[in-house]
């Protein structure tokens, strides 16, 4: 059954697609991208859902680590992970961790002043 010629169209573009729509059973489609999603609407989600945001938050503090520890503590001790808001520092001396144990407080409230969040509860310090 034909529709009538809509004002916006044509009486050619109104015929072509009268016999477009008799050729191939059905009309166009009235909006190509409905119902189309961009991927940036889901990966905030997937990342959560997977477990990987603390992995971000971990390359975050680890790409921010000389500014907040310092030229000297950084190049001596670096974030190795962060799991349930504990983060872990590797050191490479006792010494080093004797001395960031005193310093565990001042460190803390850098670090998640720096994160922008309170995902970061304690901080622990292992040598190796």
């Amino acid at each position: 059954m034909a529709s009538k010629p809509s004002k916006k169209w044509s009486a050619q573009e109104f015929l072509r697609r009268q016999v477009k729509r008799e050729w191939r059973g059905f009309d166009d489609a009235l909006d190509l991208n409905a119902g189309i999603h961009l991927p940036s609407e889901f990966i905030a989600e997937i990342i959560r859902s997977a477990g990987l945001a603390e992995g971000m938050e971990e390359e975050k503090l680890r790409s921010l680590w000389a500014d907040l520890a310092g030229p000297y503590i950084a190049k001596a001790s670096q974030p190795q992970s962060l799991k349930r808001g504990v983060l872990t520092i590797r050191v490479t001396q006792p010494a080093m961790r004797f001395h960031l144990e005193q310093m565990r407080g001042s460190l803390l409230k850098k670090i998640q002043q720096a994160a922008g969040n309170d995902k970061i509860q304690s901080i622990r310090f292992s040598v190796g």
